[in-house]
């Protein structure tokens, strides 16, 4: 499962680039002429920004849309759809496995979820015509397990401070309304989570690395900081963000998943709508179409 995992979370990577750029592709129509920089007596302004996204981003952007509805078109034709469960279950599982990889997830999950539906809606296309037989779905589960038990995880923020009167003073800013993301990427001497506005990612309860800060997230409620921690490192104001409870699937729950992996396995082909492009009529502006 985990080359499975590895290359969804990278295409979830990607994809949050594209969105952005397609966000501010779409925005300002009004107001083109607005201008977003100024460099001494020159000038930027949106339309330059937007053209200048389009140039370099622009057919990707739109390839990723394209690959969207040419799923959704064969989804469809094939009568294939993708059960909530299932997405819950691959969201709980990226979080619990990639950790600060997966912290991008929280950006926007609606938007993942999507892209996540897509992506086993693929998936179910490319094998639906893989057979493979119930001992052997059943025995790859057994022998991977471990992959199918996810422990509790914490979605993490801190603020490191060097003393405990300057973290005790920081948690009296936040309590009267500092922003936590500002606060961290002002004060905290944790460069690494710093430069992310505090931001550790997930984080499983049996990470070591993070015990003492993992005991102080278990009092919280999301959204709430704590009282400063002593560790290594000086003094964290811990915030929780999110707590995805622990749960073992069964066999029933992953069997569909295990099958897709298998067969893609067997059929060693990269995952990848053009196998379904030439059963829709695609026309775009980048080829001359339009």
């Amino acid at each position: 499962m985990k080359r499975q995992h590895l290359w969804l979370i990278i295409l979830i990577l990607i994809v949050i680039n594209f969105m952005s750029v397609a966000y501010f592709l779409g925005k300002g129509e009004p107001s083109q002429s607005e201008v977003v920089a100024q460099i001494g007596k020159d000038e930027i302004t949106r339309q330059d920004w937007l053209n200048e996204m389009e140039g370099r981003y622009g057919k990707e952007v739109l390839d990723e849309m394209i690959d969207g509805k040419v799923i959704e078109a064969a989804g469809d034709k094939y009568d294939v759809e993708i059960d909530k469960e299932e997405i819950d279950r691959e969201i709980k599982m990226l979080k619990s496995a990639y950790g600060t990889s997966a912290a991008a997830l929280s950006i926007n999950e609606e938007q993942w979820r999507k892209q996540i539906k897509d992506s086993l809606m693929l998936e179910e296309l490319l094998t639906k015509e893989v057979s493979i037989s119930e001992e052997k779905l059943q025995q790859y589960f057994e022998d991977n397990q471990a992959q199918y038990e996810i422990k509790d995880t914490y979605h993490l923020s801190q603020i490191v401070l060097a003393t405990k009167e300057e973290a005790e003073q920081t948690v009296k800013e936040l309590d009267n309304g500092s922003s936590f993301t500002a606060m961290a990427l002002e004060k905290s001497t944790d460069t690494l989570t710093a430069a992310q506005g505090g931001d550790l990612g997930y984080v499983t309860v049996d990470d070591e690395n993070y015990e003492t800060i993992i005991n102080a997230a278990q009092d919280l409620k999301a959204g709430e900081w704590s009282d400063p921690v002593k560790t290594d490192e000086g003094y964290a104001i811990v915030l929780l963000q999110e707590f995805v409870e622990g749960e073992t699937y069964s066999f029933k729950d992953v069997k569909s998943q295990i099958r897709r992996q298998m067969a893609l396995e067997q059929m060693d082909l990269p995952v990848s709508t053009e196998p379904f492009k030439d059963e829709v009529n695609i026309d775009t502006f980048y080829d001359g179409a339009l």
